[in-house]
């Protein structure tokens, strides 16, 4: 029975070996052993892609076993990576392009670049049916777009680069991205890609998810698209909201980009949403309280603060006290002395400054600063460095139509009076005697320390000459000068310097005189004699006709009489022409 049985398994064993090599092969992925027989008498032709088996790496190729009557040579080039490092070893499985059934050495040629490419066009082939994203990397700047490179050459127009349009393509190359196959033609060698069709999907999927949850009042995260003079734009997620400057921060901008740059993830705040116009008003500011709220409990007039310059204007300079609040020194409260044009003269942003608060005006949002204020108003004490009587020496800082300004000390400066520069001399403008940057001593006259106000006088050093005039000149003295003009009513005389008389027309003769004129010339030396002086108006009446009368009556008292009636003529003349003069 034993025989039996193992010659019925000897008589089936053919057909169970072929079972399980059946059952080998199915779990292969092969229908049947004759399946894999007959394709192993099938052989690849030319343009065809394979798969082989790489036997052997040599230093310029590379061998593959295909299946064929002979090898496959393939150059080693075609297996190195961008850095230069060999991808491949012997044994590894490479897909391969069947190029040629044999060169001159006997061996079929493949290509491996070849059969990546003829994938590529597959793939691309099949993305352009079914939609489907391919991977790419910029390579280039070219005119109107960049190319792409996803395996084989693309292109990328400009206008597809982005939803919004990139002024600076330059800056994308290198970078990698997916793109959609908008056009193939692989004849040509043409392929057009867009980025932006997927960037539109995308927005318009994150626009529905963003408005669906929108609403007034929510705080959301948004990044910055773009700025404006007016204000930026805040991504929300496929929707941009307006984010006005205004709505930036408590305390004043002149640019949004003083707090913003693009790019950068903001908080912001939903103020109105619009949902038919689908417009989205933001604020920043709005999502901190409103540090004005405290300002009045904070901030009393009297105290001194301490702040940092973040802007100026003509006006002044704006001091951040903190975070929104900010406090205006005005270009009047900088200095007690200096004249300061502009605040830039004294300080710059970003000074640390310490200050006294001189008004706080809550409603208005305005807080009034002093920077003198810190330190002590030298007005207030120059009385006491310099009282009146005082005499000092300085520089001519400025000459005016009025007078000369003289500095005192740093930041103090003394006017000296067109009228007060000499007790004789008659001067139309300062200039004919001082000029800037001259060096002069003056009196202290009268300090106005309310309106910072110090006058000085030049004439004061020296006693007024005028106080010995009436006892060195009494009437009917005889004198001697020099004509120093000739008018129509009569002659001036200038009997020591800057001391001048007047010979009426009526006074030049016993004879009438009709005018002055041609009786004298300028610089011509005439006798005279004192009439009248008027020390209070610094006036003197001159007179040769009472030399003539004097010499020929031979006595003084016989004068007296003469000078009585001529001083009654005379007076009232006298004294309204040399107002004219």
């Amino acid at each position: 029975m034993n025989d039996e049985k193992d010659l019925t398994n000897i008589t089936n064993e053919p057909d169970r070996l072929n079972n399980d090599m059946d059952d080998d092969f199915n779990q292969g992925g092969k229908e049947s052993f004759e399946e894999l027989f007959q394709e192993s008498l099938r052989q690849p032709t030319v343009g065809e892609i394979v798969e082989g088996v790489v036997v052997q790496i040599d230093p310029d190729y590379v061998l593959v076993n295909i299946g064929y009557k002979s090898e496959g040579c393939i150059p080693l080039n075609e297996f190195m990576d961008e850095n230069g490092q060999l991808t491949v070893k012997v044994g590894d499985a490479v897909k391969v392009y069947f190029e040629k059934k044999e060169n001159i050495r006997g061996y079929i040629v493949l290509s491996r670049k070849k059969a990546e490419r003829e994938q590529v066009w597959v793939h691309i082939e099949e993305a352009v049916d079914s939609g489907a994203l391919v991977e790419g990397k910029v390579v280039a700047n070219v005119k109107g777009g960049l190319t792409v490179d996803i395996g084989v050459p693309a292109f990328l127009p400009a206008s597809q680069v982005d939803v919004r349009p990139i002024g600076n393509l330059e800056k994308l190359i290198g970078q990698s991205f997916q793109f959609k196959v908008v056009k193939v033609n692989k004849k040509r060698g043409n392929v057009v890609l867009s980025r932006r069709a997927i960037l539109e999907e995308e927005r318009d999927k994150l626009k529905s998810d963003t408005l669906t949850t929108l609403t007034e009042g929510q705080i959301r995260e948004g990044i910055v698209k773009n700025i404006t003079d007016y204000g930026a734009f805040i991504d929300l997620g496929g929707i941009d909201g307006l984010l006005h400057i205004v709505d930036m921060s408590w305390r004043k901008l002149s640019h949004p980009s003083e707090i913003l740059k693009i790019g950068e993830t903001v908080s912001v705040k939903v103020l109105k949403y619009d949902k038919e116009k689908e417009k989205i008003s933001l604020g920043i500011k709005q999502t901190i309280p409103d540090p004005w709220l405290d300002v009045e409990s904070k901030y009393h007039i009297g105290d001194r603060i301490v702040g940092t310059v973040v802007s100026l204007a003509d006006y002044g300079a704006f001091v951040s006290l903190e975070e929104g609040v900010e406090g205006l020194v005005h270009v009047s409260e900088m200095s007690w002395t200096k004249r300061i044009r502009h605040p830039s003269d004294v300080l710059k942003v970003g000074d640390e400054v310490a200050a006294e608060v001189l008004g706080v005006d809550v409603p208005s949002r305005r807080i009034s600063l002093g920077l003198k204020q810190i330190q002590m108003n030298p007005w207030t004490v120059i009385g006491d460095k310099y009282p009146v009587g005082t005499k000092i020496e300085g520089q001519i800082k400025n000459v005016t139509d009025f007078g000369v300004f003289i500095g005192v000390e740093d930041g103090i400066d003394g006017l000296v009076h067109v009228s007060d520069m000499s007790w004789t001399k008659r001067i139309k403008h300062p200039s004919e005697l001082y000029s800037k940057g001259q060096i002069v001593q003056a009196v202290v006259l009268n300090i106005d320390p309310e309106n910072e106000r110090l006058s000085l006088g030049i004439k004061q050093l020296v006693p007024d000459p005028w106080n010995e005039i009436p006892e060195k000149y009494k009437p009917g003295t005889k004198v001697k000068g020099k004509v120093t003009s000739v008018t129509d009513f009569g002659i001036f005389l200038e009997i020591e310097e800057g001391i001048e008389g007047l010979i009426h027309v009526s006074e030049l003769s016993q004879e009438k005189v009709a005018t002055p004129k041609g009786f004298a010339a300028v610089d011509d030396e005439i006798e005279a004699m004192v009439l009248n002086i008027d020390p209070v108006e610094k006036k003197i009446a001159l007179s040769i006709k009472a030399i003539a009368v004097s010499d020929s009556r031979g006595d003084f008292a016989s004068f007296g009489n003469f000078q009585g009636e001529a001083t009654s003529n005379l007076g009232e003349l006298l004294k309204e022409e040399m107002k004219k003069k």
